[in-house]
Parts: C-alpha cells; sequence; structure tokens
C-alpha cells in the first residue's frame, strides 16, 4: 500500500461510483491516498437543479446534498482502498451519520473542497471525519460510517 496520492478524473468516478446526474456530487478528486485519506472537489453551478426551488431569490445547497456530497467522498475513499467499482459484486453503504454541522450557506459559484479521513475499520464498518470548505472556510462537518456489502440485483 502505497502512500503516493493520485487523482481521480470524472470518468474514473463514473466507474467507481452508482450516482449519475443529478445525484453525482463529486467533479474531480485531488488527492487520495488508500485507507488514509481523499481530497475532492464539486462545483456548485446556478444550473442545480435543486436551486429553482431551494430558495428562489436566494439560492442555497440544501445541507443533505451537502452530506451527500460528503458520503459519494467517504464512498470513492473505501472504493480506491478496495479496488471496487459501480458494476462490481459489492457496493459501499451508508450505515450512519455522526456530529453534523453546517457552519454557513453554499451557492451558486462556490466550490467545495471535500476531504475525508479514514479513521478506523470495524468489523466491516469503516469510520470516516469529513469536512467542507469554500474558499478555506469550513462550511459543513460530519462523520459517517459505510460498509461493505454484496448487490442483490
Amino acid at each position: 500500500m502505497s502512500d503516493a496520492p493520485i487523482e481521480i478524473d470524472i470518468r474514473e468516478i463514473l466507474d467507481i461510483l452508482p450516482h449519475r446526474y443529478p445525484f453525482l456530487l463529486v467533479d474531480r478528486v485531488l488527492e487520495c491516498i488508500p485507507f488514509k485519506s481523499i481530497k475532492a472537489i464539486k462545483n456548485v453551478t446556478f444550473n442545480e437543479p435543486f436551486f429553482g426551488g431551494h430558495f428562489p431569490g436566494k439560492p442555497i445547497m440544501p445541507g443533505v446534498l451537502l452530506l451527500e456530497a460528503m458520503a459519494q467522498t467517504t464512498g470513492l475513499l473505501a472504493a480506491k482502498s478496495h479496488a471496487t467499482h459501480h458494476d462490481s459484486a459489492s457496493m459501499y453503504y451508508l450505515v450512519g451519520v455522526d456530529k453534523a454541522r453546517f457552519k454557513r450557506p453554499v451557492g451558486p459559484g462556490d466550490q467545495l473542497l471535500l476531504t475525508a479521513h479514514l479513521r478506523r475499520t470495524l468489523r466491516g464498518i469503516f469510520k470516516f471525519e469529513t469536512t467542507a470548505h469554500v474558499a478555506g472556510e469550513l462550511v459543513a462537518v460530519a462523520d459517517f460510517m459505510t460498509t461493505r456489502m454484496e448487490n442483490t440485483t
């Protein structure tokens, strides 16, 4: 296992995650160190489908979608750590979210820097600490737990 960081472009993200537009919320991975950490970006544009209703005249990215972007980032780290992709025999599922806090709104034109650190693995449960920043300012934090499960479909 190497500590050399790797980059992941959108084509490889699509090979790893099962998510697709409009629910794919990671555009690029800047740095991934399997079994350790990941840094990814999400470019938030005015064309996001949720801005039409959240909120007209004052578009704000919903907090649950910030959490989803952070969760997808943990999925990428887990998959790169275990060499899995979306059409493999297994996938990573979210099993818990703790300590979620939102520090400031995210809107059109912002670029999210999403980070996740693998803190521990115990009996098939992976625990991550995650953050989201915009222009160096913390906008959200959360702890996530995921597990790898066999695909049944």
